[in-house]
């Protein structure tokens, strides 16, 4: 299953997946150097349009899930072994890196007494390791029931916003991009994390805006998401987990050589070794 041999890495402590947005805004604070009046306004629709967001989320789910169809994900529940103890939802929240305690503390905030709030914690007490001591088959049983809430999806949808595709798509804006480098973004986002170390979010960012200028900047939009896909390649490289690069080579740099920067259907792309498309 490519879920689990590609499944994203998450950052591994709760603070920095709290902190996402305040990361990726300080990020872009310090690498930018137009003026705010300067920023190149985007054109075309951004990623943050109804049907560009769902493009968005089946293009992830294509590599995360090997589908399109990213709804059925809310109940998916699993421990991939891969140290960050249960994988689960529409964004592979895990239970060791704090973006799952996050999410069940918010579904709470929404429905008190929810048939998930019981296990906050033992959530906590598990937060930063593989362990699932206070959780295992009743917790998964009762997180495929909570699927079922549409509150529950909404806080799914909450906090995919809130730490990966908010901050994604606002510092693509800030940095002049259309719809294609929000979604090679919000990817980079989901599959790295936030933060500042070289292998991550804002680390890939950085090492793009040493070789091509942003369209912020007055700089080319293909040249700068060529550069920033190498950086993410070579990002990728670094963990066996992630040494399979076809979600960029034969995916985003698929839209980019058709400059197609806004991300328009009709779609065709493979990612490791399925094809996909969208036509609408």
């Amino acid at each position: 299953m490519h879920r689990q041999q590609h499944r994203t890495a998450r950052i591994a402590l709760a603070a920095l997946l709290v902190a996402a947005p305040a990361t990726v805004a300080a990020a872009g604070a310090a690498h930018a150097t137009a003026p705010a009046a300067a920023v190149v306004q985007a054109k075309g629709v951004g990623l943050d349009d109804p049907h560009k967001k769902d493009i968005a989320m089946q293009l992830v789910s294509s590599a995360e899930n090997s589908s399109l169809d990213w709804k059925a994900q809310y109940k998916y529940i699993e421990d991939i072994k891969d140290g960050r103890g249960y994988t689960a939802g529409i964004i592979g929240f895990c239970s060791g890196t704090g973006d799952m305690l996050d999410l069940v503390e918010h579904y709470a905030d929404l429905k008190p007494g929810n048939v998930l709030a019981k296990y906050l914690p033992a959530l906590r007490k598990v937060n930063g390791s593989d362990s699932h001591a206070g959780l295992g088959s009743a917790f998964e049983r009762d997180w495929a029931a909570a699927a079922k809430d549409t509150v529950f999806q909404q806080a799914q949808n909450d906090e995919r916003d809130r730490v990966y595709f908010n901050p994604a798509v606002n510092q693509a804006k800030a940095d002049g991009l259309r719809a294609l480098g929000q979604f090679a973004y919000y990817d980079a986002i989901v599959m790295h994390g936030p933060g500042t170390d070289p292998t991550s979010f804002g680390g890939i960012r950085k090492t793009a805006m040493k070789k091509a200028r942003t369209p912020a900047q007055g700089g080319d939009e293909a040249a700068y998401l060529k550069a920033f896909l190498d950086a993410r390649r070579a990002a990728m490289k670094t963990e066996e987990a992630h040494s399979d690069t076809s979600r960029v080579d034969t995916e985003q740099l698929v839209f980019l050589n058709a400059k197609n920067f806004d991300l328009n259907p009709p779609l065709k792309w493979k990612v490791y070794g399925d094809s996909y498309s969208i036509n609408s």
